[in-house]
């Protein structure tokens, strides 16, 4: 991740040197929020690239399930809390049955999920009918979500715990490793890897509290990394996902039940989908016609691919998605304070993707030798 990290501070050297607004206080908060529901659909997307398989549905998912809860809460007057429970619901149903269309019937991927994106889209039109456009209440909960933002304090205790549940973590997993005779990291790694992660959670607690505050959508997207990263790195299921994506018939061999881990990654995308819909239908406070369209499901396949998730299957982590989206949407953002046009930002986009994919190749070229 750190050639990622290495280009983000390259963008923002660029852009901030332009256009001083870049890194203020304000700018990095829209940010954040831009970010947040483009992500989480990125998230579900590192699950399925991890197996070598995709997900071209997950735009259209994100879309028909924002406009399902949208309809039970403003159409027929549901709680928002059951219509959030109904589309998440949905979303996992939408993946179980494009998990079993793959397993069970041999169908790739990619056929399945070409025709769900053509698919759910019909569906969305259809819910929304003649009207096109569902608002969301202003003083309602959903609303609120994108325009929630946490105070200094509770900033700096989230950073504090976060802080110190990966030292702890850290040392634990080290000592256990070690008696075990595993390999395990040196304490001075161990103390660099927490010395940046504490100047970098600093760093943006103060850049967000000098304007609004830390933005509860951040929280969220950022607890769902965190979340599926210790899922993946530290349970059972996690090491079935790398072991049936680095060779699924040795891991088949091995007694892991490839076709339920299939299932159950594409049903963790789809939930993701669908989540980061309803995240999108929060900020703008509406779902219509393009919700869950236009350039999102490319941008959430490159941000998890830019982030380091190789498309051959086996390899990749979570915090792909946080930081392949970071870059995308830095390059967008900075492109648009720039008034550059939009023609200019998907070739650069485009570029950036097609490097990380050619070190990917390169990279799986250069592991056997």
């Amino acid at each position: 991740m750190w050639p990622v990290v290495a280009g983000l501070a390259v963008i923002a050297v660029v852009f901030g040197s332009i256009n001083n607004h870049f890194l203020s206080p304000e700018n990095l908060a829209n940010l954040a929020l831009q970010m947040a529901a483009t992500g989480t659909i990125s998230l579900g997307i590192v699950m399925v690239l991890l197996l070598g398989e995709i997900d071209l549905s997950a735009g259209s998912v994100s879309g028909l399930c924002a406009v399902t809860m949208a309809v039970l809460h403003v159409r027929h007057g549901w709680d928002p809390v059951p219509a959030i429970g109904v589309a998440l619901a949905l979303g996992l149903a939408i993946g179980l049955l494009h998990g079993l269309m793959v397993t069970r019937i041999g169908m790739p991927s990619f056929v399945v999920t070409l025709a769900g994106l053509i698919g759910w889209q019909g569906l969305l039109l259809y819910l929304l009918g003649q009207g096109g456009t569902i608002n969301l209440p202003f003083d309602g909960l959903l609303a609120r979500l994108s325009d929630t933002w946490l105070p200094n304090w509770i900033g700096w205790l989230l950073a504090a715990l976060i802080v110190g549940a990966w030292t702890a973590g850290g040392l634990i997993s080290r000592q256990v490793r070690r008696r075990a005779g595993l390999p395990h990291h040196s304490a001075l790694r161990l103390a660099i890897n927490l010395a940046t992660l504490a100047l970098a959670l600093g760093a943006a607690v103060m850049i967000l509290s000098a304007d609004r505050g830390v933005p509860l959508l951040l929280v969220i997207f950022g607890a769902l990394v965190v979340a599926t990263d210790l899922v993946l790195q530290h349970t059972a299921f996690g090491r079935w996902m790398y072991a049936v994506g680095g060779n699924a018939e040795a891991a088949r061999r091995a007694g892991i039940n490839v076709r339920r881990i299939r299932v159950i990654a594409f049903m963790a995308a789809s939930f993701f989908a669908a989540l980061g819909g309803m995240l999108a239908a929060s900020r703008l406070a509406a779902v219509n016609q393009s919700s869950g369209g236009s350039d999102t499901l490319l941008m959430a396949i490159a941000a998890a691919v830019i982030g380091g998730t190789s498309l051959f299957g086996g390899r990749g982590r979570a915090y792909a998605a946080l930081l392949g989206i970071l870059v995308i949407q830095s390059i967008t953002n900075g492109m648009l304070l720039l008034n550059i046009d939009s023609s200019m930002r998907y070739m650069v986009t485009g570029g950036v993707l097609a490097i990380a994919v050619a070190i990917d190749s390169l990279a799986r070229r250069g592991n056997p030798r």
